[in-house]
Formats: structure tokens, C-alpha cells, sequence
């Protein structure tokens, strides 16, 4: 948990810290249009209302809303009602996609003792919604195939792959076990991913109380953390390979669309799968047998954990009904002026597991506050130059269904006319966090210097500066001193921006606060109303700081004479990709020189403990050298026209010369695109950003640059060369587009 930070911490340190810009304009604006555009924050800032945005969260949430249930489709009409109402033109947009919903599920030890697993969370008499029981989805694992095993048990940590090499060289496997796994250490979908190419036939995931539970603190409803019968749901679609819905990969999934068959459909597990909490964990685990578990293996429970394989044998029956769903996106247009042609999209989505309070309504509730605000304004004389986009996600939870089947649908449209999307998804106390697109890196600092966070009394960027400094590595305390621009992290997947900048190269933030409202009732009963109103931002203060931030960041795209694009940190930060994947490559090298001199020395079988042995591994060829060539050749250019950008608009800003902008505006839309391929990732052709995506085997966590980087881990040494050149020849192709806009505006 983060230390709070007080203004008065940050007044008393005595840290250096950075001096902001004495009012620096904001990026984009021509000398002649500033004021104006101060003026029309400071009006949209006093406009968003925490009674009101607590008031909309009691609404939404009062009720479970997950894909097809009825107050899913019952808060969509309502939220299409409020953008009416703010003035904006609203319809809602459907699609009807695959959602699984679970009919019967079994987790039972049958050997050496039996105990049946009640797979329930209790209601709690001072938690109202808790009680809603006939509405709520059970505790299930989304797209996990229909199954009814029986195995020996093996506990396989976090379930990533690193951990199957520990099990294999003590001589442990999974080929049809069932294994349980922890929640954490990767998406969850990759579990049971990983667990049916080493053979497993069923998997389980437990949220372990050591990373989700009282080792954190007191659990709910006496504190905020994961009870002992709390249970997070969650899909196990395989959206590393493709979001959306299962059986229209690449294609919006209206009436009429080519759907494959359930066989035919990618991204459905292999194997049975089923979350269950810790405290049904608890016997399953106290079961097992076999060698101790790895000290870091090891949870929070008061237990022995060891690995099995048995002679804890477990039962496991999933089944589901595999019946198409309608989803509701409710998709809200403020039209522009000059650049109507040229839009700029937000959204939050709006269903969720149980009631979701804190996921996603915390979000949400912020959108609506903006679009209130935006709609007043815009009836009080204020138009747009680029046509504003908002919406309201649905089917976010089971996999990024409502924005992957929306972009698919819109696809041309939206290359040609998209400028960027910005995104929320959950928001707390705490810090301002931006992560996206490194060309609106600079352009987001700006927007966190105007926003003050409502506790620190300074600026939300400075809070975050003060935090990295204080909290951070000597490295990201140094950058935070010394860097002009606060750094931002890249996006892989794991909400709704995934189809704008994965799928289509849209530049894109994603946007929220957080940091000291630990919980632990994500995806649970008990993320409601009364937890978030109890255990977060209970003032609603955040809350307002988000519509200020998000609709600040809104005004500003679609008002700016010039787009406020920069190119400056974008190159510097894919300089550093780059050297992390030559120490990565360096660093495999010495790993497996290092292991095969061990294999060749014998020395496995001599460090053998007979009650605890292990197995040497295989032998691994000797990594090759690489290529960094192409990769280094393009990036120093990039660097260098970057600059030269940079200053060139620095001059047309400084000159206020407008009459070049339309055509600068409308080449500076291409920018992010220019840095996918059409190819496609290997054997996920869905994701074409050549800088970003999620790990094949993390899942949502983002990998960088991520074709070489996973050829690099994975000893896919010729991969990795023909990789290299692919990511090069992106950054090339962003380097000559950089080029000509820096011409364009005369430099």
C-alpha cells in the first residue's frame, strides 16, 4: 500500500522538487485561442458534482447488471437517457455475442477425504445488495469449457509457465492432474492455458489471502479486504490470441454476422475451470502430499503448502448454458465545427460481474459528470471543433465485448476519422495514473499540472512526482527529478481501449486515480454500494477529479488548433525498449550457458536431496547473436526527426500560424498507425501494433515491442531476428511520417 501523501509531507520534505511551468499554455493552442481555452476549463472544472456522481453510483449499482441480465439492459436505457438530457445525440447500439452462464458446478475432494466445496459467497445482513442472491451470476470462470474430471491435485503457484519448469525439474507433472493455481502473476485466462499444454485436465484458481485477504488488512465488512468465502469471478477467454466476442474474431458481431462453431472458437479453454475462494481452498491444499512448495510458492493460509501430485484427488464439473446474449452500447455524439470529420472518443464501460461499484461505476459515474458538463456548455454557446464521441461500454467484464464488437463494426470509419480514445475503467483515492500512447505523453502532463488533487492541495501531477520520489527506485526517483515530462506506462490490454490502439493503432490513454483504497472484493458480491461508500473515495472527490481530468483532456483534443501530438518522448522511450531487449537477449544467453554447464558438470545429480530429488533440465542450444541493426538505425531516426519536429512546432505554435494546421491536423491522425502492421502479430494476426500488446503468457501485462521480446524469452532465435526487422521497419515508417510533418510546418 502506497503512503499518503498530505500536502503537508510534500511542504516539509525538503526535496527538490521540479518547478512547474509558471502557466505554460496549454499543448496545441495558438497564442490567440489560450484564453479562450482557459476560460472554458475553469467553467467545466466548478461543473462536475460529487452528490450527484454518488447519486448515479447508488443507481446503477443497486442492482447486479452483468451481460443479459434484465437491470444490464434497464441501466443502459437510463444512462441513454442522461445523455438526452445533457443534449447530446444518444442511441443505443446492439450486438448479440456468445456469454456463457454457469448450470452446474462441482469442486469435491474425494480422496484421501472427501469435502464439497460450497462455491458461495454469504450474504451480509449490513450489506444490503449482498443479499441479491436470485440475480447474481454464481462464482464461475467465463468460456471455460463444459467438463466432468477427476484427478490427482498439483498446486502449480501463480500457473505460469516458469512455474511448470519448477514442478518438471523436481520431477513433478500435471498430464491429467488438476491443478490449483493462485490468482495473480498473469491474466487469469492464462491459467488454464498453460495448465492444458503441459496435459492437466482441470484447472482451479484460488485468490490466496497472503496477495488477497487479511494479510492486507481487516477483510469486509470490518475492512476493505477479500473475505474468506469471497470468490472473484472473471473470464478465461484467450485474449492474448483476440477480444471480443468468441465467434466473430475481426468482425462486429451483429445479426447477420459468420460466426464459427463452439469447436471453432480460438479462444475457449481447453480444460475446466473454476475460481473458488480461500477458505474452500484451504482443504484442497491441507490435502496434497508430495515434496514442500518453493518458500516463494508458499501463501498466507495456516497451512503446509506442498506440491502433490495427490493423494488429494479433487472432482471437478463445469457446465454452462452457451446461449447468445444481446449487449447495449449506449454511443452519445456532440458534433463538431471546423473538424467535425475528426473525432475524439471516450468511453467506461458500464456492465459488470455483481453490482459494481468500484468496477466499473467508479469510472462510469465520471463520464456521465463530464458529459453533463460538456452538454451544458455546448448548450450555452460552446461548440466543438472535432465531434465528440462518448459511450458507455456493455460486455467489458467477459472479455472487451462491446468495444471490440463496436470497433470491428466501424473499422473504416473509425481509421479514417479517429483522433484518439481515452478510456476509464475503475477510479479510488490516491494518484493520477495515466498510461497509453507515448505521442500524448507530454500532452497528458500538461492536463495533470491543471488538475489539483483534492487531498494534497497541489497539482495531481505534482502529488505523483512527489510519490516517485519518494517511493520509487534511485532510477524512477532521478527521472522524476530530472525528466520535463512525468513518464507514462504502455498499454497492453485489460479494458476497453484494447481494439482502438491494439487493433486499428488509435492513440489512446487510459485514465484514473488510485493507490491507498486496498481492497479485496474485486469481481465479488461485495464490490457494491456499501463497500465504496465505506472503504474508498467516500467523499466523491476523486470522482470529480477524474471528470476533470478525462474531460479536461477531451476539451483540449477536440478544441486544439494543432493537435498536441509529440514525438520527443515517444523515441526516447522506444530507444529504452530497445535496450531492454538486448540485456534481455544477453541475460537468456548467460542463462543458458550457465544451466548447460551445469547439465555437462553433472552437478544436478550430485545436489540431489534423495526425500526431495530433482531432475536436470534439457539441454538448450546456445543463444546466437541478434541483429539489432535495422531496430537501432530506425530508432536514431526516429530520435532525430523528432526533434526537428518538435522545434518546428514550437515555431508554428510561437507564430500562431493557423492556416497551415487543417493539413498538419489531418497527417498527425496517422501517426499511431503508422507503427502497426497489417501481418499482424505472430499467431494473434488480431493485434497489429508492432510497440505494444499483451504477453502471450502473461496475458494483460503489457510486452514491448512485444514480437521480438517473446521470441527473445521463448529461445525462438530465427523468430526473433525476422521480428527485429518488422519492429523496425514500423518505427522507420513513424520516422518518415514524423519527417513530413515537420516539413509541413516548415522545418
Amino acid at each position: 500500500m502506497r503512503t499518503l501523501l498530505s500536502s503537508l509531507l510534500i511542504s516539509t520534505t525538503g526535496l527538490a522538487l521540479s518547478p512547474l511551468p509558471a502557466d505554460s499554455p496549454p499543448r496545441g493552442f495558438f497564442p490567440q485561442s489560450v484564453q479562450a481555452e482557459r476560460d472554458l476549463e475553469a467553467r467545466f472544472k466548478s461543473m462536475p458534482d460529487p452528490a450527484r456522481m454518488r447519486e448515479a453510483m447508488r443507481r446503477l449499482s443497486a442492482r447486479p447488471h452483468h451481460v443479459g441480465s434484465p437491470y444490464d439492459k434497464d441501466n443502459a436505457e437510463w444512462i441513454l437517457n442522461e445523455f438526452k438530457s445533457y443534449g447530446w445525440d444518444a442511441h443505443i447500439e446492439n450486438f448479440d455475442v456468445l456469454f456463457p452462464t454457469p448450470l452446474e458446478r462441482i469442486v469435491e475432494l474425494v480422496a484421501p477425504t472427501t469435502f464439497r466445496a460450497s462455491l458461495q459467497e454469504t450474504a451480509l445482513p449490513n450489506d444490503p445488495t449482498s443479499s441479491q442472491q436470485s440475480e447474481q451470476l454464481p462464482s464461475y470462470n467465463a468460456y471455460s469449457v463444459d467438463g466432468d474430471v477427476t484427478g490427482p491435485l498439483v498446486f502449480v503457484n501463480y500457473g505460469i509457465p516458469a512455474d511448470y519448469d519448477e514442478l518438471e525439474q523436481r520431477g513433478i507433472s500435471v498430464k491429467g492432474a488438476i491443478v490449483i493455481a493462485k490468482y495473480g502473476g498473469s491474466w487469469r485466462g492464462i491459467k488454464p492455458k498453460v495448465a492444458a499444454e503441459h496435459g492437466a485436465i482441470g484447472c482451479l484458481i484460488y485468490s490466496d489471502p497472503r496477495n488477497d485477504g487479511y494479510a492486507g488488512g481487516d477483510v469486509f465488512p470490518n475492512g476493505p479486504m477479500r473475505p474468506a468465502q469471497g470468490v472473484q469471478r472473471g473470464s478465461v477467454a484467450d485474449m492474448p490470441v483476440y477480444p471480443g466476442d468468441p465467434l466473430t474474431p475481426g468482425v462486429g458481431a451483429t445479426k447477420n454476422a459468420k460466426r464459427l462453431t463452439l469447436a471453432q472458437a480460438a479462444t475457449i479453454t481447453k480444460i475446466p475451470v473454476l475460481p473458488i475462494s480461500y477458505g474452500d481452498a484451504q482443504p484442497l491444499l491441507a490435502a496434497l502430499g508430495g515434496p514442500l512448495a518453493p518458500d516463494a510458492w508458499r501463501g498466507g493460509l495456516p497451512i503446509t503448502y506442498r506440491l502433490g501430485a495427490g493423494p488429494a484427488r479433487v472432482h471437478l464439473r463445469v457446465k454452462s448454458d452457451w446461449s447468445i446474449k444481446t449487449l447495449y452500447d449506449v454511443i452519445a455524439k456532440l458534433p463538431g465545427t471546423t473538424e467535425a470529420d475528426q473525432w475524439i472518443i471516450r468511453g467506461n464501460h458500464h456492465d459488470a460481474w455483481v453490482n459494481g461499484a468500484q468496477d466499473p461505476i467508479s469510472g462510469l459515474v465520471a463520464e456521465l459528470e463530464e458529459a453533463r458538463a460538456l452538454g451544458a456548455l455546448y448548450k450555452q454557446g460552446w461548440h466543438p471543433k472535432r465531434t465528440i464521441i462518448y459511450a458507455a461500454w456493455d460486455g467489458e467484464e467477459p472479455g472487451l465485448l462491446g468495444s471490440t464488437e463496436w470497433v470491428e463494426t466501424h473499422a473504416d470509419e473509425l481509421k479514417a476519422h479517429a483522433v484518439a480514445y481515452l478510456n476509464s475503467d475503475t477510479n479510488s483515492r490516491g494518484y493520477f495514473d495515466a498510461e497509453g500512447s507515448h505521442s500524448l505523453e507530454k500532452f497528458i502532463n500538461g492536463v495533470a499540472m491543471d488538475v489539483d488533487d483534492p487531498e494534497a492541495g497541489v497539482s495531481s501531477w505534482k502529488r505523483l512526482q512527489a510519490s516517485r520520489i519518494v517511493n520509487g527506485s534511485p532510477d524512477v526517483r532521478k527521472d522524476a527529478r530530472d525528466r520535463e515530462d512525468l513518464r507514462i506506462s504502455a498499454l497492453g490490454s485489460g479494458s476497453d481501449y484494447s481494439s482502438f490502439i491494439d487493433h486499428l493503432g488509435i492513440a489512446s490513454l487510459n485514465l484514473g486515480y488510485g493507490g491507498e483504497d486496498e481492497g479485496g472484493i474485486y469481481h465479488s458480491i461485495y464490490d457494491d454500494f456499501y463497500w465504496f461508500t465505506h472503504f474508498s473515495d467516500t467523499a466523491f472527490v476523486y470522482e470529480r477529479a477524474l471528470a476533470q481530468a478525462a474531460g479536461i483532456s477531451v476539451l483540449r483534443l477536440a478544441n486544439a488548433d494543432l493537435l498536441p501530438f509529440a514525438f520527443t518522448n515517444l523515441a526516447e522511450t522506444v530507444q529504452g525498449y530497445v535496450k531492454d531487449l538486448q540485456s534481455l537477449r544477453d541475460r537468456r544467453a548467460e542463462q543458458i550457458a550457465d544451466r548447460n554447464r551445469l547439465i555437462d558438470e553433472g552437478l544436478y545429480k550430485f545436489t540431489s536431496d534423495p526425500r526431495d530429488p530433482i531432475v536436470a533440465p534439457q539441454r538448450q542450444q546456445p543463444a546466437p547473436q541478434l541483429n539489432f541493426a535495422p531496430l537501432l538505425n530506425a530508432v536514431d531516426s526516429l530520435n532525430h526527426v523528432a526533434a526537428r519536429y518538435d522545434k518546428a512546432y514550437n515555431s508554428a505554435v510561437a507564430q500562431g500560424r493557423s492556416a497551415i494546421a487543417k493539413s498538419v491536423n489531418e497527417r498527425l491522425i496517422q501517426a499511431e498507425r503508422a507503427l502497426t502492421s497489417s501481418e499482424g502479430l505472430k499467431n494473434r494476426a488480431w493485434y497489429v501494433h508492432m510497440l505494444y500488446a499483451p504477453g502471450f503468457y502473461t496475458g494483460y501485462g503489457v510486452k514491448t515491442i512485444p514480437g521480438v521480446r517473446e521470441a527473445i524469452e521463448q529461445g525462438n532465435w530465427q523468430d526473433a531476428d525476422r521480428e527485429i526487422a518488422r519492429a523496425a521497419a514500423a518505427v522507420e515508417r513513424e520516422a518518415t511520417l514524423v519527417s513530413s510533418l515537420a516539413a509541413m510546418l516548415g522545418g
